[in-house]
């Protein structure tokens, strides 16, 4: 009340001018309204205007265009711009002067869209920097508000480095450059990589010309490939080859780095216009080898991890970078051929022995097959000639057996000692691979580390006995088993074969015998080292019409004999013995002139 009490009206204020209504003495009432048609400016639906930002919040801008009343924009309209603030000058669009609530409604979107291809063309024209607000992501980049168009940015194009997450990049505000419109699409793509690449190449310029061999850079891990890792050196990318991140055995390059990793790395090579810059980093630390332990020789035992395998060997990484090879003729002293899978495979941790070791060449080679005694050093003791064991049959060949009796020892049975009594024209006639066969160690070659063996040793030889039964000129009965060119194989009793020419396998009739007949035979040859009995069927029949024939001449001489004994007792026998008396005296009286 103290307050109101203080407060006084204005000492000249004419009372008399307010109640006739004639409050602008001074002033006409046509000046005032000529000024205020003048100040206020006249606008048009649909029409675009500039104006001012005289007020804002979350939701909306208000904006003065000089109308009797401020208009309003939501603030939606103006997300490609963050930056807009009180007093900036933006366009509008007038779309409506009164609603119904009396409010001036204004359209900034609609007034950049009615410019916007305008200004698009223009700013690829002029190569202007322009701003845009990054809406969503699609397919192979995003989508970009330029001036109100939905313009496109290639994933390519965002940054000069590969981008691995693109939605980083939703809702932000960037500067990019306009490199493309078709005009018949209305279609733009805009690139932030062009802004930036110009200042790069002047950096990777700098970079280039001071480069020099040898030369020790901090680089980040760009990209990760399977044959190596792409480095950025500032502006200037180099490849770190896969063999050139470790000295040892690398099977991918993210075993050793990580992207946007820091590293420094040395340059190893680059081409005469520097674009490919060959990099190293195992480079940067001294070679494995040269730490090796120098007593380490040529005996010694080593262990180390199985880090690559071949059918002809595995490699062992004793140290990191310090490999040796495992021959598979060193991984047992089995002679016969293996792959190296058979005995380890990679990662198995093994213990070895150094074989050889040339520390200039960086090479080792190792053996497993050595921390086993040699089995032919006492072999005469372990395996002697006549001694008898199992063994395992490994291979064939046409002449013979090739058996293990135990890992190392090989020997060969030859076709001509597996079987006594059967013809055996390849071995697996007789046995199979991998089966077990009994053998007698028949002589011992250490020098070539091979026995030769005997299977049929095992029992008594039967030709000693066969050679009591089949005498020449013994008649069996024999069953022709096979019909070959040269003659017929026949089965005899025993388990016993022999062997026909065809002219002995002709028959009393004339005819050829043939395969499952069952025949006398006459034995004409025995040959007991040779296994050999040849035979005839004709004989038999030959030899009994010759012992016919000897019989009947036998009878006929016999009955000569008789009647020249007959004719000697009569007289023609002794006129003729009177005749020779008398040429006997003639004789003699010839002789005595």
């Amino acid at each position: 009340m103290e307050n109101l009490k203080n407060i006084q009206p204005i000492e000249n204020f004419d009372w008399d001018a307010l109640e006739k209504g004639d409050t602008y003495s001074e002033v006409s009432k046509a000046d005032l309204e000529k000024t205020y048609d003048e100040t206020l400016n006249t606008v048009k639906d649909k029409e675009v205007v500039m104006g001012t930002v005289t007020a804002m919040n979350k939701r909306e801008v208000v904006v003065n265009i000089g109308f009797k009343s401020d208009g309003v924009v939501p603030m939606s309209e103006f997300r490609y711009n963050p930056d807009l603030k009180v007093g900036d000058q933006v366009e509008v669009y007038i779309e409506s002067q009164e609603d119904k609530k009396g409010q001036l409604l204004l359209s900034h979107k609609k007034a950049r869209a009615s410019r916007s291809w305008e200004r698009v063309n223009q700013a690829l024209e002029n190569d202007e920097i322009i701003k845009g607000y990054i809406k969503c992501r699609t397919k192979g980049g995003m989508i970009v508000d330029v001036f109100g168009i939905e313009a496109f940015l290639p994933g390519s194009q965002i940054d000069v480095k590969p981008i691995r997450d693109y939605d980083v990049f939703v809702g932000k505000t960037m500067e990019f450059k306009i490199v493309k419109i078709n005009q018949e699409f209305k279609n733009v793509v805009v690139s932030h990589k062009a802004l930036i690449e110009a200042e790069l190449e002047q950096q990777k310029k700098d970079i280039i010309s001071k480069l020099e061999k040898g030369q020790v850079l901090e680089g980040t891990v760009k990209n990760i490939t399977s044959y190596g890792v792409f480095i950025d050196l500032g502006g200037v990318d180099g490849l770190i080859h896969i063999t050139d991140l470790s000295w040892g055995r690398v099977s991918h390059p993210e075993e050793i780095v990580h992207l946007d990793e820091k590293i420094n790395v040395v340059i190893l090579d680059f081409d005469d216009e520097k674009k490919r810059i060959a990099l190293g980093l195992k480079q940067l630390t001294p070679h494995p080898w040269d730490a090796l332990d120098p007593n380490l020789k040529v005996g010694d035992h080593v262990k180390g991890k199985v880090v690559v395998m071949a059918d002809y060997g595995a490699f062992i990484e004793i140290a990191p970078g310090v490999e040796g090879l495992i021959h598979v003729s060193e991984m047992s002293w089995t002679q016969h051929l293996r792959s190296a899978q058979d005995f380890m495979k990679v990662g198995d941790e093994v213990e070895a022995v150094i074989l050889t070791l040339d520390r200039e060449e960086r090479k080792m080679s190792l053996g497993i097959k050595q921390l086993k005694p040699d089995p032919w050093e006492n072999i005469e003791e372990r395996f002697p000639v006549g001694s008898r064991h199992m063994a395992k049959v490994r291979n064939f060949t046409n002449f013979g057996v090739f058996v293990e009796i135990e890992e190392g020892v090989d020997g060969l049975i030859h076709i001509s000692d597996l079987s006594w009594t059967k013809k055996i024209k390849h071995p697996s006639e007789f046995t199979q691979i991998g089966a077990d066969i009994e053998v007698q160690v028949l002589e011992i070659d250490k020098e070539n580390r091979r026995l030769s063996l005997g299977h049929k040793q095992l029992e008594e030889n039967p030709w000693d006995v066969f050679e009591t039964i089949f005498t020449i000129g013994s008649v069996h009965e024999g069953t022709i088993i096979e019909m070959l060119d040269k003659g017929a194989v026949v089965s005899l009793p025993y388990g016993v074969e022999g062997f026909a020419t065809p002219k002995h396998l002709v028959k009393e009739d004339g005819s050829q015998a043939q395969v499952d007949e069952k025949l006398p035979f006459k034995v004409i040859e025995f040959n007991k080292d040779a296994k050999r009995i040849i035979l005839s069927h004709s004989r038999v029949f030959e030899d009994e019409q010759k012992s016919a024939k000897k019989e009947a001449s036998e009878k006929k001489a016999k009955h000569n004999k008789k009647e020249d004994n007959n004719l000697m007792s009569t007289p023609l026998e002794k006129t003729t013995l009177g005749d020779i008396e008398e040429l006997a005296a003639l004789k003699e009286k010839l002789s005595g002139k």
